[in-house]
């Protein structure tokens, strides 16, 4: 008797059989970020028989990964995320090709990486704002579809970009200014809120590479604690920078924060994109951040001093090069100063982590 096909339940599937699953075989799905989204999602399409995975993320393994990011061990900590994913995802399916590749995704390599990469479909993985309007910038600009999502707290949300249809920009033109909005880090992350956003994405992945009628263009967005869901029906923007103005401002990277190493200081500064922090008037004013809810967010994760110039924590899980602690100075205006590291994109990884945007 013939032993059934792996993906024997999947091909009996509406809309696969065998030829869905050839498709599937000859795919290639570029995942920014395996976190605790892209762990899922990564997941998902290899077992499905997606035959090529790129994985691209800078950072490591760590203790706090183990509650959400599923293909994460003990036995992983300190290894760079991308090269434990890739171990794991081989053993789950060993006909997938893998090409984990450890970098920060930004304006100066992300054309490079993409393009070399030359993916059927690139998925978000990310934690932060920046890099999701960098990736909507290449996805209009290359013509590849982009599948979106986001988790904090219990709530996630869900997006597809898809070429001719609305972007990220078409429904929110710039990213929330920095300190405005909640991280994972300052207001923690429910598992299962993560597994549901991973696999509105997967499934909206498996949609488009099989060929399959376009997903509507909406946004979708839930509370899971609550139980509520919502659906936003999406159209695009005849007035969007992006997609009709054909202005890529992160791609090109005059859009976004940016990090700069301070000599001899042992900091990094870090400039978020000025147009994402609002003044109340048309005034040359610099704009400010709420400094005092910005203090109350950090409180649980160090020491913290605010005055009406900045707020400073120690931060009781981050070490610095030297080993000591890791300061995190953050001004009125955005502004950041990260001192005890070095490396501009472990600055970034920090500032998105503890202060968003």
């Amino acid at each position: 008797m013939t032993p059934p096909d792996r993906y024997h339940r999947q091909i009996l599937l509406p809309g696969v059989g065998p030829e869905g699953q050839r498709l599937l075989a000859d795919s290639h799905a570029l995942l920014v970020g395996v976190g605790a989204l892209g762990s899922a999602i990564a997941e998902h399409l290899a077992r499905a028989g997606v035959g090529r995975l790129t994985l691209i993320d800078r950072d490591v393994v760590e203790l706090t990964n183990l509650q959400r990011q599923s293909l994460y061990s003990e036995q992983d900590l300190g290894l760079p995320k991308v090269e434990a994913a890739a171990a794991r995802l081989a053993l789950i399916n060993s006909s997938v090709s893998l090409n984990p590749v450890v970098a920060d995704l930004s304006s100066s390599s992300a054309r490079r990486l993409i393009e070399h990469a030359n993916p059927s479909i690139i998925l978000d993985g990310t934690d932060n704002f920046d890099t999701r309007y960098l990736l909507n910038d290449v996805a209009v600009t290359m013509s590849i579809p982009l599948v979106l999502g986001g988790v904090v707290a219990t709530r996630g949300t869900h997006m597809v970009v898809r070429p001719g249809g609305p972007c990220l920009r078409c429904v929110f033109p710039d990213p929330p200014a920095p300190g405005s909005e909640p991280t994972c880090d300052t207001a923690g992350v429910l598992g299962p809120a993560v597994a549901v956003v991973a696999a509105l994405q997967a499934s909206s992945a498996l949609r488009i590479l099989l060929r399959h009628p376009p997903d509507p263009d909406q946004l979708t967005s839930f509370d899971l604690w609550a139980g509520e869901w919502r659906r936003i029906a999406l159209s695009r923007d005849d007035r969007c920078p992006c997609c009709q103005g054909k202005d890529f401002a992160f791609l090109e990277g005059r859009a976004g924060a940016r990090a700069v190493w301070l000599c001899g200081q042992n900091s990094v500064q870090i400039f978020p994109d000025r147009a994402t922090i609002e003044t109340d008037d048309d005034s040359d004013t610099p704009p400010l951040l709420d400094l005092a809810r910005l203090a109350a967010a950090l409180a649980p994760h160090g020491s913290v001093s605010t005055t009406r110039f900045m707020t400073r924590v120690t931060l009781a899980h981050e070490h610095g090069d030297d080993g000591g602690p890791i300061h995190l100075s953050v001004f009125p205006d955005g502004r950041a100063l990260v001192r005890g590291a070095r490396d501009p994109s472990r600055a970034r990884a920090i500032y998105d982590r503890y202060v968003g945007g």
